[in-house]
């Protein structure tokens, strides 16, 4: 039998655009975005740098175009969104969605590190906002913890610091804005906090 054909993934030219945020969606803010080919063909658009799990797998952020036109408007009016995460397979040419739960594509910053995510997730009604992590292949957090007094505002990304990762013990750290600094220790699947800056920890 003939062997699979590999497939081509690539990345094209980066290209400004501009995305328009804020309660009013009259704020401008440019965006680089890149297209991502799969055989030659376009499948995404994408932004900021992709991620490598593997030699075979990487993740990247898309973007996307929205028609905001009315209904008794005659041409679309395309705008420019944020997006979430894909998974790339190099091997199969599979790129899937990413369901990382609460994650907020307005104010949350996503921060990665072998397989883990770390993020700031944002509640359905707004109000409250946690820190996350997520392992790829399974669908409850590692971590998922209130940040009690932190604010919301309408600022992109303003909420929260990107959470700072590192290793040998991996752990990760989350700033937002009105809340303490707080760090946690990743063992597997279990977290533990890290209570002091000499590095004790207590379970969580």
């Amino acid at each position: 039998m003939a062997a699979a054909k590999p497939h081509v993934i690539t990345f094209g030219k980066s290209t400004q655009v501009r995305w328009l945020a804020g309660t009013d969606e009259n704020t401008p803010f440019e965006l680089k975005v890149r297209a991502l080919y799969l055989d030659g063909k376009p499948k995404e658009f994408t932004i900021g740098s992709p991620h490598e799990i593997t030699e075979r797998l990487f993740v990247v952020r898309r973007a996307f175009r929205v028609n905001d036109s009315l209904p008794d408007e005659g041409a679309p009016r395309w705008l420019w969104q944020r997006g979430g995460w894909v998974l790339v397979d190099r091997v199969t040419g599979r790129i899937t969605p990413l369901n990382l739960p609460e994650f907020d594509p307005y104010h949350s910053v996503a921060s990665w590190y072998r397989d883990y995510v770390a993020y700031c997730g944002v509640s359905d009604d707004n109000q409250k906002l946690y820190a996350l992590v997520m392992e790829l292949g399974r669908r409850k957090p590692v971590l998922r913890k209130e940040l009690k007094d932190a604010v919301l505002d309408d600022k992109p990304d303003s909420v929260c610091q990107p959470p700072i990762w590192e290793r040998q013990p991996a752990r990760v750290s989350f700033e937002a804005t009105g809340n303490e600094k707080a760090t946690y220790l990743i063992r597997g699947h279990s977290v533990d906090v890290v209570t002091d800056e000499e590095g004790k920890e207590g379970s969580e």
